[in-house]
C-alpha cells in the first residue's frame, strides 16, 4: 500500500518585515513596491504579481492542495486579495491568525487545528524555493527538513555570502537524520571542506511537532523560535526528521535591496492559483 502524500502546507507570513521596513538606497523601486515595504508586508510585495502568488503556484506545481497562511490580525489586506480578488483553483487557502508576532514556533500553533493529525509542510512566505524541494516534501511522509547548500544560496540564487550565516548549519548524521540546526558551522565541518547545508524554514511535521512549540522556551530575541522547538523534538519528543539535500537557488525577499534581483529571476514565471 502507497503512503498517502502530504497535501497542507502552513505559510508563516506573520512577521515584522523588520528588515523590510528599513529604508536604503533602492532607487530603483516602483512606489508600489516603496509602498509595500514601508508596511513590512513582505509576501504582498508586487513584483509583477505579489511575491506571495509565485510562492503559491509554486506549490500547486508540486501537488499541495490545502494552505493555510498565519497571519496577523492587522493583516486584512492579505485575506481580501485572496478571498475577494483572486479566487484559486488549485488552492484551498484558509487562514490562521497569530494574535502576536512571538516567532516561528508561535505562528505554527495557531495552524493546529488546520493541521489535524497527518504530515504538513512548513515554509516562509518570503522565500520562493526550487519546486523539486517542494515535491520531494509533497511525496514524503515522516517528519523532514530540506538542507540548502549554503555556497548553492549564493551562486545560484540571491543570497549573499553574509546572510548564509543567519541560516545556521545542519548537523547531520551519518543516517542522513538531523542531529540539530547550529547557529553556525563548526570548526570540524569547515576543516572537513564537504557542503555545509543550511535551514530556510522549510519543513515536513507530523502534530507531535505542537508539544515541543508549545514547551519550547523564550529565545534571547523575545521569540519561541521553531529552531528550537525542532531540538526540542529531537531531544525530548524522539521526532526524527530526515535531511533532505538541495543544491538549488532559494530567492529570499529580506529587504527592500532583494527587490529588484527577485523580480529579475521571477520574470517571464507563470502564475496558476
Amino acid at each position: 500500500m502507497t503512503a498517502e502524500k502530504t497535501d497542507k502546507v502552513v505559510i508563516l507570513a506573520r512577521g515584522l518585515g523588520t528588515r523590510m521596513r528599513k529604508a536604503d538606497d533602492s532607487s530603483s523601486l516602483r512606489p508600489e513596491q516603496s509602498a509595500a515595504a514601508d508596511i513590512g508586508l513582505k509576501a504582498m510585495i508586487p513584483i509583477g504579481r505579489p511575491f506571495l502568488d509565485y510562492v503559491l503556484s509554486a506549490l500547486a506545481d508540486a501537488g499541495f492542495t490545502d494552505v493555510c497562511l498565519v497571519i496577523g490580525p492587522e493583516h486584512t489586506r492579505v485575506r481580501d486579495y485572496y478571498e475577494r480578488e483572486v479566487r484559486p483553483s488549485r488552492l484551498r487557502i484558509r487562514f490562521a491568525i497569530q494574535e502576536k508576532a512571538l516567532g516561528t514556533a508561535n505562528a505554527v500553533l495557531a495552524a493546529e487545528e488546520f493541521a489535524g493529525a497527518g504530515t504538513f509542510a512548513v515554509i516562509n512566505s518570503d522565500n520562493f524555493y526550487p519546486m523539486d524541494a517542494l515535491t520531494a516534501l509533497h511525496n514524503l511522509h515522516e517528519p523532514a527538513i530540506v538542507g540548502f547548500e549554503r555556497n548553492a544560496l549564493v551562486h545560484f540564487g540571491n543570497v549573499p555570502v553574509e546572510r548564509t550565516a543567519r541560516f545556521g548549519a545542519l548537523d547531520i548524521g551519518e543516517d542522513g537524520y538531523l542531529r540539530r540546526i547550529l547557529v553556525t558551522p563548526t570548526e570540524a565541518m569547515v576543516a572537513e571542506g564537504a557542503p555545509i547545508y543550511a535551514s530556510m524554514n522549510c519543513f515536513l511535521f507530523t502534530q507531535e511537532i505542537f508539544s515541543a512549540c508549545r514547551e519550547v522556551p523564550l529565545s534571547a530575541r523575545g521569540e519561541y523560535e521553531l529552531p528550537k522547538a525542532v531540538q526540542l523534538a529531537i531531544e525530548k519528543h524522539s521526532m526524527r526528521f530526515k535531511v533532505v539535500k538541495f543544491e538549488a537557488a532559494v530567492l529570499d525577499l529580506s529587504s527592500r535591496a532583494d527587490i529588484t534581483t527577485v523580480t529579475e529571476k521571477l520574470r517571464g514565471t507563470a502564475i496558476n492559483l
